[in-house]
């Protein structure tokens, strides 16, 4: 395996139909089958003043905040993020990342299996009208 540096990474922009507010970019580093064989590396930016929408996924998730800041929003309650930060999100835990600010929040996500969907709680992505998203090789 080659180092891939995190602005190398394939991405697509989505942006959600259903809320003006939610909005991504995003790509992935390996998955089972494609640079791993047990987990999930995928890269994701916020755009200033735009959140991720809520959602949940079918496998733990590592979150490591790469650049900017903004608020982890669970439903127990909202928590101030910034580069340097980790969160370990739990399987099924619904949660969202709104950027405030003026830069984009960039974060690195790690997830404990081969293959991984997000179920979004009311978020429609375009381009395709969807509402799960995922790894390829799901």
């Amino acid at each position: 395996m080659h180092p891939l540096n995190v602005d190398s990474v394939q991405t697509v922009a989505l942006t959600s139909s259903s809320s003006d507010d939610a909005a991504w970019v995003g790509g992935y580093f390996a998955y089972g089958g494609a640079g791993a064989q047990a987990s999930v590396v995928i890269t994701f930016a916020i755009p200033p003043r735009k959140r991720l929408g809520r959602h949940t996924d079918t496998a733990e998730e590592t979150q490591f905040i790469l650049a900017g800041a903004g608020t982890l929003l669970l439903d127990d309650g909202p928590r101030p993020v910034r580069a340097g930060d980790v969160v370990v999100l739990p399987t099924g835990t619904f949660h969202d990342l709104h950027n405030p600010g003026d830069v984009d929040l960039r974060v690195i996500g790690f997830f404990a299996a081969p293959s991984v969907e997000q179920h979004w709680s009311s978020e429609v992505w375009e381009p395709g009208g969807l509402t799960v998203t995922g790894t390829p090789n799901r």
